[in-house]
């Protein structure tokens, strides 16, 4: 463990779903790698005691973390709790008790987004948002692009932009986590990797459920807040940016930055929203919700390296698959075998259940030279079950003041700049049957050349 690294984590709403599915795993997980060592400080207004964390923490781990009796051992004794209002400043001077002669903590705010400027400032109050102190928070960073400038000034009246990370758990994902290796770590992809050869550019992340029980949640959000103007404009920042001339997360950072600077503001006509049959019978929505499930979003990205080349962008629920894939398709060679049915060659990249890297070319026939197939030369390969989980890389790397992975204040400012107009503009939501594509209505709308390439999942 570094100078740098934090000496205690704090992390508020410790008695809720996202400790109980997410956050203890990714915390006995670092433990057994040897990640971590320091106290851990539980917060929340629940009426409970330390043991009945422990006990949480326990059965957490025997239903989403694998409980493995040793490393809970060691982590049961790293583990306090602290049980108080968040309005209460004997809350927080409890919290200042606990931390003892910590002077690097890291308080990870695993809580809604509205109670973030209370919790900052009884932390400042405190005197608990010390120089080497640092601030976690999870999305939704803001709904909008006000709100999102909201609570960036919370968070810079207390802390300092290098000392806050904004997590965006899809950028731990190993497959995400790995695409600048694989785009500048190798000389195959640069040569065709730019307007000159890529037609469009397409991402789709498709979920076969519905909103799992999370209808209140999901129907103040939407798929648009959801998943894309966080997680697959990240993805299209790593297919789009310029190499970093250093490796340094201020480089990377500020080349994704570049990208999201070059994107105009959508406009209606370039949104397509649906809504699966059934979504308002979901407890927590409303009979005559307009929020949408799925979405397709065309943008362009006006830089010398991608402008003219459209990237498109959808996501939903109950749809038929569940899938992140990317597909660059190329642009048609001027071949003198006009008589072939060619097809575009594409490059296509599935980021999970399973990793796959694949390049779809034109090849003859065995049977017959007079007829073209198009086929696939494939890489591909399943998660191994010892492999870093999303959210014990981002924990792991908030800890060691790794921010990377993390967005900073302008990246989130200019994702919201991109998607506000549209979400102003209340544009038609179209209903769309369960385990299909979306509604028709994109066909005609918001498709690449060609089509959309829906993925296939092997048996």
């Amino acid at each position: 463990m570094t100078q740098n690294h934090s000496d205690a984590l704090v992390f508020f709403g410790a008695t809720g779903d996202l400790a109980y599915k997410k956050i203890f795993p990714a915390l006995q997980a670092m433990l057994k790698r040897g990640n971590l060592n320091v106290p851990v400080i539980g917060v929340a207004k629940a009426g409970w005691n330390l043991d009945e964390l422990k006990a949480r923490a326990k059965d957490s781990l025997e239903k989403h973390g694998g409980l493995d009796p040793a490393a809970f051992a060691m982590f049961s004794d790293l583990l306090r709790y602290v049980d108080g209002d968040y309005n209460d400043p004997a809350t927080f001077q409890a919290i200042r008790q606990e931390l003892g002669s910590a002077q690097r903590p890291a308080y990870y705010l695993a809580i809604p987004p509205v109670l973030f400027g209370k919790v900052v400032e009884q932390l400042s109050k405190a005197g608990c948002a010390e120089a080497s102190a640092r601030v976690i928070v999870e999305k939704p960073f803001g709904t909008d692009l006000a709100s999102a400038q909201a609570l960036n000034g919370i968070l810079l009246g207390a802390f300092d932009e290098k000392r806050i990370f904004r997590i965006d758990h899809y950028l731990g994902k190993k497959p995400v986590h790995n695409m600048l290796f694989a785009r500048f770590g190798n000389a195959m992809f640069e040569p065709f990797w730019k307007r000159e050869h890529v037609e469009s550019v397409q991402i789709t992340m498709a979920e076969d459920f519905g909103v799992q029980g999370r209808g209140t949640f999901y129907d103040q959000t939407g798929t648009i807040r959801d998943v894309m103007q966080n997680h697959l404009f990240q993805v299209m920042a790593n297919l789009a940016m310029e190499p970093p001339v250093r490796t340094d997360s201020e480089s990377i950072r500020d080349e994704k930055v570049k990208v999201l600077k070059a994107i105009p503001p959508l406009k209606p006509e370039d949104v397509v929203r649906g809504q699966f049959c059934g979504y308002r019978d979901e407890p927590g929505v409303a009979k005559d919700s307009n929020m949408e499930t799925f979405a397709a979003l065309k943008l362009e990205v006006d830089s010398w390296r991608w402008r003219g080349v459209p990237f498109y962008i959808r996501a939903g629920k109950s749809l038929p698959v569940t899938c992140t894939e990317i597909t660059l398709r190329l642009r048609q060679p001027p071949t003198m075998f006009r008589d072939y049915d060619l097809k575009s060659n594409y490059c296509r990249f599935r980021i999970s259940p399973d990793i796959v890297l694949a390049f779809g070319l034109n090849a003859i026939s065995p049977e017959n030279e007079s007829v073209c197939l198009s086929r696939e030369l494939l890489a591909g390969r399943h998660p191994a079950a010892e492999e870093m989980d999303a959210y014990e890389r981002v924990l792991g790397d908030a800890m060691a003041g790794d921010a990377t992975l993390f967005a900073r204040e302008d990246y989130v400012e200019e994702a919201w700049r991109i998607v506000d107009p549209v979400l102003k503009a209340g544009t038609p939501v179209y209903e769309y049957k369960a385990k299909t594509w979306g509604p028709k209505e994109v066909e005609s709308r918001v498709a690449p050349p060609g089509g959309w390439q829906n993925p296939v999942l092997s048996s």
